[in-house]
């Protein structure tokens, strides 16, 4: 603080009391005006300490609770300040560390690093944000540095200021997150080759009914003619042998050749029909099972619903009531095989819906919707179940969602659904019907013939 200067006052050895008087007040009225100023200031004084105190305490208080690391340094690199979290991240006080190069305290990989950007600093370059690796006593300290020039008042550089964020505890926790999700991963795929050999192991107890019957048909038929060919081999052996006429006779009606033969076209056309229809089922299994990510092909949606109800339903739930309002033929453009697994996990859905139904029914329709953005086919599936409560309605196709029993259902049938439909683009809807049981709405765009090159399966 500059010292008070007094205001000096001029007795005239002449002045008389009156003046002398009057004099002194004036030095009196002076010398108050002055204590005045000088407690004006001495307050003034004492309020910008307490600001600066308080700026210091503050900055220092943001300092300590920084968990980035701070270092300020000269222009030559030599440590001028840092925060707490560089002492305890140096493992050094900040009395230790003052004055200190700081690229002595480096990586010998990061000191190169540490150069060009103190260099590129100090030629006014805009600051750069680099990764600088300490080598403290222990394992390397890696640090995320975010740089900043330390100018004068003139605005020359004196120095940097690194303001860094430690990355060693970020990679460790990145790398066990990705562990962790390598390890979910992991437990999806198991999931989901667990929904698949669930749909295998439905798909195979459905197909093995279906074959059942043809298989029979054709087992039996190879029975009899079997029998048939005994019957008319020893009959050709009799005459072969020139047996007269009527041992013949007798033996032709003892082996009852006449009805055999009668009975051998319809026995060969049975077995013929079965063969065919094993054909056809190992046809449709070989279509249905195809990964092949080619163009969509035209195929009947009205033969893959049969199917899948036929290959789902009738095999596990005898009494269930099927009623199809199907068209002849209903031509979808896609995938058949994964198109396939959609409605056969729509139909085992609504199988499993209506075990303790007292009335078993499923009702499957389909038509052709003709609209202003193009025809479109809707197919729905309704079963006489509860339906599905309002609660989880929305949550039917997500991801691992079951109301099944553990070990009943992964949750992954109608997420998959879902998302070969979207795929094909079309869309899956579930709701309620008004009379009861729940009603799965399927719909996809019609196939557009001349798009196509009118390709059918």
């Amino acid at each position: 603080m500059a010292a008070t200067r007094f205001p000096s006052v001029t007795l005239p050895e002449e002045a008389g009391a009156a003046d002398m008087e009057s004099a002194w007040i004036d030095v009196i009225r002076k010398l108050d005006e002055t204590y005045a100023d000088l407690v004006s200031q001495q307050v003034e004084l004492e309020r910008k300490n307490a600001e600066l105190e308080e700026a210091q305490a503050f900055i220092a208080s943001v300092m300590a609770s920084m968990t980035d690391v701070l270092i300020a340094c000269d222009r030559d690199g030599r440590i001028e300040q840092v925060n707490g979290a560089a002492e305890r991240a140096l493992a050094r006080p900040a009395a230790a560390l003052t004055g200190c190069g700081l690229r002595d305290l480096l990586d010998p990989a990061s000191r190169p690093v540490f150069d060009a950007l103190r260099a590129a600093a100090l030629r006014g370059e805009p600051p750069a944000d680099v990764e600088l690796t300490f080598a403290g006593d222990g394992e390397p300290f890696p640090v995320s540095v975010n740089s900043a020039v330390r100018s004068d008042q003139r605005g020359r550089a004196i120095g940097l200021v690194l303001v860094g964020r430690p990355i060693g505890e970020l990679r460790r926790a990145y790398r066990a997150l990705e562990t962790a999700h390598e390890g979910l991963k992991q437990a999806q795929q198991k999931l989901v080759h667990s929904e698949k050999m669930a749909s295998l192991g439905r798909l195979v107890a459905g197909v093995a009914h279906e074959l059942n019957n043809p298989i029979s048909f054709v087992y039996g038929n190879a029975h009899a003619l079997r029998r048939y060919g005994e019957r008319l081999t020893a009959y050709l052996d009799a005459i072969h042998e020139g047996r007269d006429a009527e041992a013949l006779a007798g033996l032709r009606g003892e082996l009852r050749i006449d009805r055999a033969r009668a009975d051998l076209p319809g026995t060969l056309a049975g077995m013929l029909e079965g063969a065919e229809r094993v054909r056809d089922i190992v046809a449709d299994l070989r279509r249905f099972s195809s990964e092949q990510k080619q163009a969509f092909e035209l195929f009947d949606m009205t033969a893959l619903l049969r199917s899948a109800v036929a290959w789902v339903a009738k095999a596990q739930m005898q009494d269930v009531e099927i009623v199809f309002d199907l068209p002849e033929r209903l031509e979808v453009a896609g995938h058949p095989g994964h198109l396939h697994q959609v409605v056969m996990n729509l139909v085992q859905n609504a199988i499993d819906a209506m075990v303790d139904a007292p009335r078993k029914t499923l009702e499957l329709h389909g038509h052709r919707d003709v609209g202003r953005e193009g025809d479109r086919v809707t197919v729905t599936i309704r079963d006489s179940g509860p339906g599905i409560p309002d609660a989880i309605r929305d949550r039917v196709f997500d991801p691992f969602f079951t109301t099944k029993p553990v070990g009943k259902g992964t949750g992954l049938g109608l997420s998959i659904s879902y998302q070969i439909v979207h795929d094909h683009g079309g869309a899956l809807e579930a709701a309620n019907h008004p009379a009861g049981g729940a009603l799965f709405t399927l719909t996809l765009p019609a196939p557009d013939e001349r798009a196509t090159g009118g390709r059918r399966s």
